[in-house]
């Protein structure tokens, strides 16, 4: 729920009654609330394009919906995302290695993997606005707003009780709060099993019933849902009769799979062991949006790890786990991660839960954690008449692996840390600045060497410095404009320290490190500025962590 009941259950326990936030004061501050919101992703978005994060692809031809370039700034912390990820897989687990498997693959891997026959999204338009969506996605936002009715009456309570509120007897004994968790219980049950039947008409029904509207025109003048494959599709061959159609992945998953016994052969791998890939998938989404949340073309990091039949729930558990101390490793705000257990499973999997981010428009997915049982081994071996086992030495006998998959997108990890990252501060005197907050392993830039001055030698020793940090560390160089000016942009990329070279440097041989958080200002000896930088944009610091 957004932090505004929160702030305002608060504000009113520290209020007498006569001064306490009414039921509509609190309603116009969370609406005021998710207008900011709203806002502030704009801003953001802004901030991404104009301080070389993120382009739209093609613009000088007005550009193509849901692709997005990376721009100088956003490539280093892409690249640094999945230097995290992938030093955090195979270099703290020795019993996982990595591949990187071809985009094209044979036209039957997607038959055996099912991505032919199910991969589809259920989509519905409406007919006056003209807009198509997720039926999925329109019941899901309508289960959230009775969980939204639920703790607006619990927040009402809680301020009203005190110390001594029950939440969970009032929620068993409000009529109001037992209506709407009545209502929403039913449609929860309702909509899994529709999901889980690939119910079609049962899905608009429930969407009719609901009352659900289009956001744009208001109405409920829907069509029937349909399927739609998500696959693009193109064709190899140099002449027509003889091209063979083959499909852009949809994810890396499967490039792990028909390589399981070539990688388990030629590393000698013993189970339980996994690997992993960082790779492009494409996947022909209709309902794209939210700038590079959910586009066309994105980028996954995928851990398939391999274990024995029986075992694969202690594993699913270590994953969700691991996975989890990752995230919040980066010093994000826990507050800001969630677990969310699926209601509908994927044909393959037994277990499946998402790590959700709180993005400016909600709790959404960041990575999956699934168990896949031996779905895919066994299919692929189906489809292709090979033999996809292991010999366990210690059982004496072969069986198909099982498989725990961790699934992360680069550019949902990337749109959560800039999420997280920025802000507006108002600084004292009446000043404001746009800084990000970023985790110092993650900044595309980890430190600014500038001369105060662009003379009496000062430039020479600023040039010194930097020839001393860049061979450790991305460093940038900046002379221009007043020293104050300089500061903000480097505040505006998320850059870590500034580094200030004055008269005195020549005389001390030490400079002014600027913290971008505080803002304060120390002055360090020059011979220093590589273990400072070290512990603070070092990933070890951060894997310690994750012990």
């Amino acid at each position: 729920m957004p932090e505004i009941y929160v702030a305002t259950t608060l504000y009113n326990a520290r209020r007498t009654q006569s001064d306490r936030l009414s039921e509509s004061e609190i309603r116009i501050l969370y609406n005021t609330f998710m207008a900011t919101q709203e806002e502030t992703f704009k801003k953001l978005v802004a901030h991404c394009k104009e301080y070389g994060f993120v382009f739209p692809s093609s613009e000088i031809y007005d550009g193509l919906g849901a692709v997005y370039d990376y721009g100088q700034n956003g490539v280093e912390i892409k690249n640094n995302i999945k230097k995290y990820w992938w030093d955090a897989m195979t270099m703290l687990h020795e019993n996982i290695v990595g591949i990187d498997a071809s985009i094209f693959m044979h036209p039957t891997t997607w038959k055996a993997s099912g991505h032919v026959d199910a991969f589809n999204d259920p989509l519905i338009d409406n007919k006056d606005s003209k807009k198509r969506y997720r039926a999925d996605v329109l019941i899901e936002d309508q289960l959230a707003k009775y969980d939204e009715k639920i703790e607006k009456e619990v927040a009402k309570a809680r301020k009203r009780f005190g110390e001594s509120f029950d939440e969970d007897m009032f929620k068993q004994t409000n009529e109001r709060v037992k209506a709407n968790v009545e209502k929403r219980n039913a449609l929860h049950e309702r909509f899994a099993a529709a999901l889980n039947d690939s119910n079609l008409e049962e899905l608009k029904q429930i969407i009719l019933d609901e009352e659900i509207v289009c956001p744009i025109s208001g109405t409920r003048n829907w069509t029937d849902v349909r399927q739609f494959n998500l696959m693009f599709s193109t064709e190899m061959g140099s002449t027509a009769d003889g091209a063979m159609k083959i499909y852009l992945r949809p994810e890396t998953a499967q490039g792990i799979f028909v390589n399981y016994l070539n990688v388990q052969k030629t590393g000698r791998m013993k189970i339980p062991f996994g690997i992993a890939q960082i790779g492009k998938a494409f996947r022909n989404e209709i309902v794209a949006r939210q700038f590079v949340f959910r586009m066309r073309e994105f980028e996954q990091m995928e851990m398939q790890f391999f274990v024995r039949p029986g075992e694969e729930m202690k594993w699913f558990e270590y994953w969700k786990e691991f996975r989890l101390k990752w995230h919040k490793a980066l010093g994000m705000g826990d507050e800001n991660y969630r677990y969310h257990d699926h209601d509908k499973l994927a044909h393959y999997a037994n277990a499946a839960t998402d790590i959700e981010f709180q993005m400016p428009f909600g709790f959404k997915e960041v990575e999956g954690i699934h168990s896949r049982t031996d779905f895919d081994l066994s299919q692929h071996a189906q489809y292709s008449g090979k033999k996809i086992e292991y010999f366990d030495p210690e059982l004496n006998k072969s069986y198909t692996p099982y498989v725990i998959e961790t699934s992360i997108g680069v550019d949902r990890m990337f749109l959560s840390v800039m999420c997280g990252a920025y802000k507006e501060e108002v600084l004292e005197g009446g000043d404001t600045r746009v800084v990000l907050n970023l985790p110092a392993v993650l900044a595309p830039v980890k430190a600014c060497v500038m001369p105060l001055v662009k003379k009496d030698g000062l430039p020479e020793k600023a040039r010194e410095i930097m020839d001393m940090l860049k061979y450790d560390f991305h460093t940038n160089y900046d002379e221009k404009d007043s020293i104050g000016k300089r500061y903000r942009r480097q505040d505006a990329i998320g850059t870590p320290f500034c580094i200030t070279v004055d008269h005195d440097t020549l005389n001390d041989n030490c400079v002014t490190i600027r913290h971008r958080d505080t803002m304060a200002q120390e002055r360090v000896k020059i011979e220093d500025l590589h273990t400072i930088l070290s512990k603070a944009c070092n990933m070890r610091e951060t894997f310690k962590k994750l012990k």
